[in-house]
């Protein structure tokens, strides 16, 4: 249930801990490092918190997650999807409420690991993931323009289209020294990866403008103007114990932390994964990132999970064991330490700039094309869960829309169920026709509650003059309580008409489902046959036994 591969590493290959090895990994940690640092710091004032608490959660988190994980090579730490959450919780319930939220999230997630939930996580339907991952990134978008343009407002309002409100009755108050510096930002950026693929863009735009604003000391708003002097030192790990009511309100939260950091996670593995040719522990990598958060929460950090891009920038830079990760968070609990102070100079106008790349990279609106050319209920699932993270919240977004999946999934699986008559059943010379006094119907297609009531339909619609009716189900793979129930309807409209009733062919799941509830004893083992042609056989010799009887009697 929990194997770390860091300790399956050391169990059974402990030579990859050692020589080039080791120093090819902790070179990846050192890399990945300098591309965490400007985004942790992004993503903590984009939430609405201190830098220090970005930088605090990718060292705490980032350690734990690489230290326990069940991949070799996921970088943990905050991503851009939890902003909206995290944005919410502290408006409603201060910092000590994101805290239990995130602690609570922490819970779950081991809860999920325990129950191995792994697997199942990653049934959640794709066209829910592309839509709720791209109105995340329309929304932290959104929350990046008031630094962006360094709009004077007071309360930005939370929500996003009061939010757009507010940024268009004040676009006259832009700063258009810091939309250059913004834009210049992200001009570097986007064509740095053209000079160099080592060293990430957004650091090397970090250092640029903020040296360019220092030296020129321009009219630009930084860090240090905005949050004062920056805390250089680790803190402690201190907890209060919240209120049941507070814990009550925040389970739901908690609970979309939980499952955006499993689904971020597993997928992170799955792509790390295809780049290494190993195989990820899911439900290993659950616990481990419920641990991480428990620890985070505790120091005062964010929620966290494994993040993509810098997974795959550990890769990509020779990371191959769970080393590198934990040398990256090293990493930055050295800069935090001694570095800190020096971070007050960056302008925020940089760092919006770094997220409104980030956001640009999330939106991912080729999978709205391939989806739209794909089913009307996948389009329909996507646009909604899209609508409603942008409109409203993550939490709303992820319920209606599994919801909706399920709804849709179990309508487009009752259609599925194909109830047809049987005209020819073989070529025998035996028989090749059915005759009007045998009815045979072949069902294909799982019995469900969702196919329940179809299937009565269609049955009670069956040829009432027939004396024989012959159920052909080699292509029903299961059958649920809710159709047995209307089995049994069936049995008790063909008693009442005088018509018995043959089961063919039924597969194991059925036939011992059939067997269980006493139906098989109730009609008569000898109703069941393993073959088509067996019931008809029988079938015919019943018609024809009778028709003689009936010639006797005249």
């Amino acid at each position: 249930m929990f194997k770390p591969k860091l300790f399956t590493i050391l169990k059974n290959s402990p030579d990859e801990l050692k020589g080039k090895s080791l120093i090819s990994n902790i070179i990846a940690g050192i890399i990945v490092a300098i591309v965490a640092l400007p985004l942790s710091i992004a993503l903590a004032i984009s939430s609405g918190v201190s830098p220090e608490q970005g930088l605090i959660t990718a060292i705490v988190a980032g350690f734990l997650i690489s230290m326990l994980g069940g991949s070799r090579v996921q970088i943990g730490g905050p991503t851009a999807a939890f902003v909206v959450i995290i944005c919410g919780i502290i408006a409603q319930y201060k910092f000590e409420g994101l805290v239990t939220a995130t602690i609570l999230a922490g819970i779950i997630l081991i809860i999920f690991g325990v129950l191995k939930f792994g697997d199942v996580i990653k049934f959640i339907p794709y066209p829910i993931t592309v839509g709720f991952t791209t109105g995340i990134a329309i929304t932290l978008f959104s929350t990046q323009l008031k630094d962006f343009l360094e709009l004077n407002i007071e309360n930005v309002p939370s929500e996003f289209i009061p939010k757009w409100g507010a940024y268009i009755e004040n676009i006259n108050t832009i700063n258009y020294t810091s939309l250059i510096i913004g834009i210049t930002a992200i001009i570097i950026i986007v064509l740095w990866n053209k000079v160099s693929k080592k060293i990430p863009g957004p650091l090397v735009a970090l250092i640029i403008t903020t040296l360019v604003v220092y030296y020129f000391d321009l009219p630009v708003m930084t860090i240090g103007k905005k949050f004062g002097e920056l805390n250089s030192s680790f803190p402690m790990p201190s907890f209060t114990i919240p209120s049941f009511s507070m814990v009550v309100e925040l389970l739901p939260s908690a609970f979309t932390i939980a499952v955006l950091a499993g689904i971020e996670s597993l997928l992170s593995a799955v792509v790390a994964d295809g780049m290494t040719g190993d195989k990820h522990d899911s439900n290993t990598e659950l616990i481990a990132q419920g641990i991480a958060n428990i620890a985070s929460g505790l120091f005062g950090g964010l929620p966290a999970t494994g993040a993509i891009a810098r997974t795959a920038a550990n890769v990509k830079n020779g990371g191959r064991t769970p080393i590198a990760g934990m040398v990256h968070a090293v990493i930055l609990l050295i800069v935090m330490l001694v570095a800190m102070p020096i971070a007050q100079y960056i302008p925020m106008t940089t760092l919006a700039a770094i997220l409104i790349v980030v956001s640009f990279n999330m939106c991912n609106f080729g999978a709205f094309a391939h989806i739209a050319k794909t089913t009307k209920s996948d389009l329909s699932t996507l646009i909604i869960t899209f609508l409603l993270t942008v409109i409203f919240d993550l939490v709303i977004a992820i319920e209606i829309g599994m919801v909706l999946a399920m709804f849709l999934f179990i309508r487009k699986m009752a259609n599925t169920l194909k109830i047809n008559t049987v005209s020819k059943l073989s070529e025998s010379d035996t028989h090749k026709y059915i005759n009007k006094e045998i009815l045979v119907y072949e069902i294909a297609g799982p019995m469900f509650f969702g196919a329940s009531t179809r299937f009565v339909d269609t049955m009670k619609t069956m040829n009432v003059k027939s004396d024989i009716l012959i159920l052909r189900m080699q292509n029903v793979p299961l059958i649920d309580g809710t159709s047995l129930d209307s089995l049994q309807q069936i049995l008790d409209y063909t008693r009442k008409h005088h018509i018995m009733i043959l089961f063919a062919e039924l597969q194991t799941q059925p036939k011992e489902i059939i067997e269980k509830i006493g139906i098989t004893e109730s009609i008569g083992n000898d109703r069941f046959f393993n073959t088509i042609d067996d019931a008809f056989k029988v079938a015919n010799e019943i018609v024809t036994l009778k028709n003689e009887l009936k010639k006797k009697k005249k």
